[in-house]
């Protein structure tokens, strides 16, 4: 129902989760001369991963934010608020709201999380959460898959920040820009 409101041009549908990547990412499937193994040296140092929260509508935009670590909810909220500035601009330059799907992750559902819904709602950004273990309804699952599986795949990074780089580069040709 929502995807046929989206497509209509009434309301602006919206895909948010996360992902993380680290320094050393794994060896993927691929050949290889006759009694040689693939083989990647490893960097000297674990690191820590680089996480990123996206949202993604499929036929405009993949917004995203990278931070070294993991996301909590202070840094959600940090990032839904922004969001939630860019909609009520669109709410007030068109007229649509605009709705994010997402998973029922603990930092989207924390009580410090609920506290802006009435604010988000207020300016245009309605947040619609899926069933409950059920990521895989969540078309920006694709987008993660396609960054791992083609853009960093078999690749090994020193530092956070060339990782990162390499994440923002992925993003960019996933998405055809």
């Amino acid at each position: 129902m929502l995807e046929a409101t989206a497509a209509a041009g009434h309301i602006d549908l919206k895909y948010l989760d996360e992902t993380g990547c680290c320094l050393w990412s794994p060896v993927s499937y691929t050949y290889s001369r006759i009694g040689q193994q693939k083989r990647l040296e490893q960097t000297g140092r674990r690191g820590q991963r680089v996480s990123i929260l996206g949202v993604w509508d499929p036929d405009e935009t993949f917004d995203y934010t990278l931070v070294v670590g993991g996301f909590d909810s202070a840094r959600y909220i940090e990032m839904m608020d922004w969001f939630a500035a860019k909609a009520a601009q669109t709410f007030a330059q068109t007229g649509r709201l605009t709705f994010v799907v997402q998973d029922n992750c603990r930092i989207h559902t924390s009580h410090l999380v609920q506290q802006q819904w009435e604010q988000w709602r207020a300016q245009g950004l309605f947040v619609i959460f899926l069933p409950p273990y059920c990521s895989e309804l969540n078309p920006i699952e694709t987008q993660w898959h396609q960054l791992k599986t083609h853009e960093l795949v078999g690749r090994m990074f020193e530092y956070e920040d060339e990782l990162a780089e390499a994440i923002v580069d992925g993003i960019v040709r996933c998405q055809g820009g």
